[in-house]
């Protein structure tokens, strides 16, 4: 009988060294020929253990003593440190799973404190050999091998993070990044979350740049995402976002505003837009061309499907950025940086405010349409419907914080200089704060040393805003550089597509159009197709109203007499972006619908007409074009349909602001204001029509003629009265150019005889000329008929004496024209071309004359009529008679335009009769502007120069200066010449007595 023998058992040591082998692959003794050819022979090691009289065991006391002789050593054919390091990692992993299933618990244990000790000893060294690359750097000598080998290092760790942060739903094909690369479980974790900020610094500065290159020219439609979630994952380790805020590349020294979005870590991440930049800073792939190209011939499906991938990606990227930036201001060792970064960003790129900005040296709009879409929801928290939090924005921040140059900036109602003043004056008790407001630093490293000192005693003097205030105001001023930049930018693209073009080469033509279209269409899909994000702006610009109204003392009319300098000094961009912006929102179909919109109607009402509170005329211009296009017929704002029939305010004070703004229009003190008026106007004569036809504003309308008779409402006819007069004549004069010009090109044979370049200049002129002629002729016929029905129902303020004369005038001039010996030059092969209907004009003439005429009761209307010199004459009114019985107008109307001529005509005679009777009139009782008999002589008070009151008055309407000496002049300021006016009473008695004395 025999007996079968026993395998012998291992002791815990020998398991414990056949365990570690595997996991170091490396052998103390010679290996046999089929061992894995990852294993390496340490023979110096296997010596040196043998002389010191050990076995030659791997065991946890010599375990690191070994890590370090097989990382110091050169083997042909070994793994260089890092991946060396990261397989001992992942073999330890796999001999864990193995471990669990060991049965005896003491052995167990003992053998899992040594792997555990392994993959402590992995993950240090890993960190040792990042961080020091030349420590084991065996034959690699020269220093630029050892960066080569250390990027090499990096860049591995770098795409196991890529390939942690992906998941099978990423679809980026060859723009996989980390592929064929993959993390032990839980190396990541480990190296990152344990480590010190001073040993894994420098592993992170490089870490971070070669993030930073992997996104630098990728394009929306690129591999940004992978890229982003590493990021995200980093910066969720205390340590790596310590690492990010302290990088050199965090804040970059210059003045360059290019260089915080093309030089700093997450600069690069910003510049991911689908917004084109400019052919130096391009990325790829070029989204116009991938998703915009042949546009005219694409499919309205194809087209919504390119803008729904757009709004897509980029509310990725804005979702991954402002969880970036949130995780950052959590972290209070974090948040002053960030802060800081926002406020660099900001502060260098502050030119991108200019009409012309350089395109090179500032950053790109994409990256602050990226910021402002970040920075809005930064702010969501504190934009509910009832803006509780609104009290924390505090005002002062524009004049006393540490981080934004604000004060320099256009106020809405103060100068450089009286803004300077009220806060020094304002500074009592703040002197340290004053002196230090704007304080910049723009050394990074000066920064980093500030910040991580903490608050100084320096600091201490300095008042701390909450971050709500903060965020307001970096948003608000990250708004102007950006979305409304890029607004602004993309109506200069629109313009150029739909401008008329004078390139010769066809091709060369088709393909600039083409790209002005793609880069058009990339915009549109950025910005006007992310409703959300428009959604979210507004809403802030919701706060930013409300809370500058509550600088005035909340919603209300009027407004104090006084502005409040802490009002009048802030900045003006904070009402104009939000006009802007509601004129762009105004043209896009429902955007607004969800807005409150009673706020922003409220806000413009009160400072639409205010110019001691919003100095910029142009600026209170633009809230006439917000309210003009959200007019019922217009709008494209379900919102808006009876926005204006309830309101209260509205029903108020509209009518009368509208006529202010009509008013102060005249005088802009711009070098094209008399060219810029005519198109405000225009804007304010629509409105004004439109609510002209809504009875209650009506009724307002006809209190206002009342109680501003001598005031606004006087001023607004007076220079409604010019616009027509300029209008209707500049049209009529350019339409006999028109029609010379019309009869050169009509002769083809001379025609065709004179040079290319006569013929180009002439067809530049002469569609120049139709397009004053539209233009004008619409604006003649919007003016002409406000003072129709405006006269209908109010003639009592045409008919006072400064006023009837001036009227009279005009619709004497405007009558000749139409029905005068020139009417037959004027016709034209198709008029409606240019908006001339002289028929209807004709009509609405007659219509004046008519309605001024019912409401004159002293009857001095006709006398007013026959005075003018220029344009009346008896056959004049005879020969309206003809051609409006012509053309088919009512026979009543006729009737009573005839009875008006009558009496006119009878007027006429009364005047030579007077004339007759007073014979010369003493020079003394002559007006000397006029140069007719005045009726009540005022003495100036600066020139001394005894004018008619009349007179001076209908000047005072359009210019409030002495006409003799331009000094300020006001009617109240006017003398009445008692002495004078005496002796020309007298004068007209004697005349008429001595005449009667002749008869009799």
């Amino acid at each position: 009988m025999t007996t079968t023998g026993r395998k012998p058992q291992r002791t815990p040591a020998e398991i414990e060294d056949i365990i570690l082998r595997k996991i170091f692959a490396i052998s103390l003794t010679i290996p046999p020929s089929t061992s894995p050819s990852q294993v390496v022979y340490l023979e110096m090691t296997a010596a040196e253990i043998l002389s010191e009289g050990k076995p030659l065991m791997l065991s946890r006391d010599i375990m690191e003593r070994v890590l370090i002789d097989r990382l110091s050593g050169t083997f042909l054919g070994a793994d260089p440190p890092f991946s060396y390091l990261v397989s001992f990692y992942r073999r330890a992993c796999d001999e864990v799973k193995k471990i669990a299933s060991m049965k005896d618990p003491s052995v167990r244990a003992q053998i899992e404190a040594a792997v555990k000790q392994a993959k402590k000893l992995a993950i240090d060294y890993s960190r040792i050999h990042l961080g020091n690359p030349d420590m084991f750097a065996g034959d690699v000598i020269a220093s630029r091998d050892v960066r080569f080998v250390h990027k090499t290092d990096v860049t591995h760790l770098l795409n196991m993070i890529f390939s942690e942060v992906s998941s099978s739903l990423d679809l980026f094909g060859e723009d996989q990044l980390g592929s064929g690369v993959s993390s032990p479980p839980g190396f990541l974790a480990e190296f990152f979350g344990n480590a010190d900020f001073d040993g894994l610094k420098p592993v992170m500065d490089t870490l971070y740049d070669c993030l930073r290159t992997n996104v630098l020219k990728v394009s929306v439609l690129g591999n940004f995402q992978q890229p982003m979630k590493a990021l995200l994952m980093l910066i969720r380790y205390p340590v790596c976002a310590n690492c990010l805020v302290r990088h050199p590349n965090f804040i970059v020294a210059g003045n360059l505003g290019r260089l915080m979005e093309a030089s700093t870590i997450l600069g690069a991440f910003f510049h991911v837009s689908a917004i084109p930049d400019h052919a130096i800073f391009s990325s790829k792939p070029d989204v116009g061309q991938q998703l915009f190209k042949n546009p005219t011939n694409r499919r309205s499906t194809d087209m919504h499907s390119s803008f729904t991938t757009i709004s897509t990606l980029m509310n990725n990227l804005y979702e991954g950025l402002s969880e970036v930036f949130l995780i950052l201001l959590r972290n209070v060792e974090t948040r002053d940086f960030v802060l800081q970064f926002i406020a660099e960003f900001i502060q260098k790129n502050s030119s991108r405010s200019k009409m012309q900005m350089d395109p090179i040296s500032c950053a790109s709009n994409g990256s602050f349409l990226n910021l402002s879409a970040v920075m809005i929801r930064l702010c969501e928290p504190f934009l509910e419907a009832g803006l509780s939090k609104r009290d924390k924005i505090d005002p002062e921040y524009v004049f006393y914080n540490n981080r934004l140059d604000l004060r320099q900036l256009t106020a809405l109602n103060a100068s450089s200089e009286e803004v300077k003043s009220w806060i020094q004056s304002n500074s009592t008790g703040k002197s340290n704060r004053v002196g230090q407001t704007i304080n910049i630093i723009s050394e990074t490293s000066q920064y980093q040393e500030a910040s991580s000192s903490g608050n100084n005693s320096g600091d201490a003097e300095k008042k701390n805003y909450p971050f709500i205030c903060e965020c307001f105001f970096m948003t608000t001023r990250v708004l102007n550089l950006g979305l409304i930049k890029s607004i602004s930018e993309f109506g200069n693209i629109v313009e150029m597509t739909t401008a008329p073009q004078i390139e010769q080469n066809i091709s060369q033509l088709e393909k600039k159009i083409e790209g002005l279209t793609q880069e058009q269409y990339c915009y549109e899909a950025q910005i006007f197709r992310d409703g959300y994000f428009l959604h979210q702006v507004l809403s802030f610009y919701r706060l930013v109203v409300i809370w500058l109204v509550s600088l005035v003392g909340g919603f209300g009319m009027p407004l104090p007499p006084k502005c409040p300098m802490i009002f009048a000094c802030m900045p003006e961009h904070l009402i104009e972006d939000v006009i802007e912006l509601l004129i762009c929102t105004s043209r896009i179909p429902d955007t607004l619908d969800d807005i409150l919109l009673d706020e922003f109607l409220n806000f413009i009402i009160m400072f639409m007409g205010s110019p001691s509170y919003v100095k910029n005329p142009y600026l209170r211009a633009k809230m006439v074009e917000v309210l003009n296009g959200w007019m019922p017929h217009k709008s494209r704002q379900s919102a808006t349909f009876t926005l204006f029939d309830t309101h209260p305010l509205s029903l108020e004070y509209l009518v009368q602001n509208l006529l202010k703004v009509y008013v102060d229009i005249e005088f802009t003190g711009s070098h094209n204001q008399f060219y810029d008026k005519f198109t405000i106007r225009h804007s304010i004569a629509q409105l004004l029509e439109y609510l002209w036809n809504v009875p209650s504003h009506r009724s307002t309308w006809r209190r206002i003629a009342k109680e501003e008779e001598k005031g606004v409402y006087l001023n607004f006819l007076n220079f409604l009265i010019n616009d027509s007069i300029f209008l209707l004549d500049e049209s009529l004069n350019k339409i006999l150019e028109l029609k010379e010009m019309e009869a050169k090109m009509a002769d083809k044979i001379e025609w065709e005889r004179r040079p290319t370049q006569e013929r180009e200049e002439l067809t530049r002129v002469f569609n120049s000329h139709e397009n004053i002629v539209r233009f004008d002729m619409k604006l003649a016929n919007e003016d002409v008929g406000m003072l129709a029905f405006t006269s209908e129902q109010i003639p009592a303020p045409f008919l006072l004496p400064e006023m009837v004369e001036r009227v009279a005038s005009m619709l004497n001039y405007f009558l000749l024209q139409l029905v005068g010996p020139q009417r037959k030059s004027l016709t034209l092969k198709d008029p409606e071309k240019y908006e001339f209907r002289p028929k209807t004009l004709l009509k609405r003439i007659v219509g004046i004359y008519i309605h001024i005429a019912r409401g004159d009761k002293d009857g001095i209307f006709p006398t007013s009529i026959s005075k003018d010199a220029r344009s009346y004459n008896e056959k004049l009114f005879s020969a309206a008679t003809g051609v409006l019985q012509k053309i088919g107008e009512d026979r009543r109307v006729i009737d009573e335009f005839t009875k008006l001529g009558v009496l006119v005509k009878t007027a006429a005679t009364e005047a030579l009769d007077t004339e007759e009777v007073l014979g010369e009139i003493p020079e003394e009782f002559l007006d000397p502007i006029q140069y007719t008999l005045m009726k009540d002589p005022v003495i100036l008070p600066s020139s001394r120069i005894t004018v008619d009151r009349a007179v001076i008055q209908r000047h005072l309407l359009s210019d409030n200066t002495d006409p003799f000496n331009r000094s300020p002049l006001t009617q109240d300021k006017l003398i009445p010449n008692v002495e004078l006016k005496a002796k020309i009473e007298t004068f007209i008695t004697e005349k008429y007595k001595s005449t009667t004395d002749m008869v009799d």
